[in-house]
C-alpha cells in the first residue's frame, strides 16, 4: 500500500499541532482567496454496516459522502485533519472538495462545519470551537437547522443538499395544502351564509 496520503492539500496550508496541543489541524501559510481550493479528501468508501466497526480514530477522520457512505483516509495525511467550527471559513465543493468561503489570512486555522456533510449520528460531540455562533453540540441533524441552511447555501455536500431540497418541498406542499384547506372552509362559510 502506498505511503502517500490519499488527500490533496493546497501548498498554501500546512498540517500541524494546534497551539493548545488539543489536536492536529491545518493552517494557512499564505493568504487564500474566497473560492480557492484548499483540500480534496481521499481514501476508501465504506458503507454504514462496515464503517461502524472501524477503529474510532478512522471514524473520526472520515467524511460522510452519501447516505450511509463514508470516505475514510488511507493512509492518513495532513489534509485529513480539517476540524469543525460553528463559524467556518471553508465549505464543501461537491462531495470531497474543500474551498474557502471567504478570504483566509496567514495563520488562520482552516475549518468547516460538519453540518455540511453529516446527516447521521456517528460523530456527535460537544463543540468547544468558541465561536459566537457555537451550537455547543454537533450532531447528525444539524443540517436541518434553517439558519445553517441559509448561512451555508452552496457549500453543502450533494447528499445533504438533496435532503434540504426535499425538506423544503415537503414544507411548501404542507403550506399549500393548509392554504387550500383554509380556502375550502372559507368558501363553505360564504356559501352557507348566502343561503341563510
Amino acid at each position: 500500500m502506498s505511503k502517500q496520503p490519499s488527500s490533496y492539500l493546497s501548498s498554501k496550508v500546512e498540517g500541524r499541532l494546534k497551539a493548545d496541543k488539543s489536536g492536529n489541524s491545518i493552517f494557512a501559510t499564505e493568504p487564500i482567496l474566497k473560492g480557492e481550493l484548499v483540500a480534496v479528501f481521499g481514501g476508501v468508501v465504506y458503507e454504514w454496516e462496515t464503517f461502524i466497526h472501524l477503529p474510532e480514530r478512522e471514524r473520526m477522520l472520515c467524511i460522510q459522502v452519501e447516505d450511509r457512505h463514508f470516505l475514510v483516509p488511507r493512509p492518513i495525511g495532513e489534509g485529513d485533519y480539517v476540524n469543525h467550527s460553528c463559524n467556518p471559513n471553508a465549505g464543501l465543493s461537491g462531495q470531497i472538495g474543500l474551498v474557502a468561503m471567504r478570504d483566509i489570512k496567514i495563520g488562520e486555522e482552516v475549518c468547516f462545519d460538519y453540518a455540511m456533510s453529516d446527516t447521521m449520528a456517528y460523530d456527535e460531540f460537544e463543540c468547544l470551537c468558541g465561536a459566537p455562533t457555537c451550537r455547543g453540540q454537533v450532531g447528525g441533524n444539524d443540517w436541518k437547522r434553517p439558519e445553517l441552511q441559509k448561512r451555508y447555501a452552496g457549500y453543502f455536500a450533494p447528499h445533504v443538499q438533496r435532503k434540504i431540497d426535499a425538506q423544503k418541498a415537503e414544507q411548501k406542499a404542507f403550506a399549500k395544502a393548509l392554504r387550500s384547506t383554509k380556502a375550502e372552509k372559507f368558501g363553505a362559510k360564504v356559501v352557507t351564509s348566502l343561503y341563510k
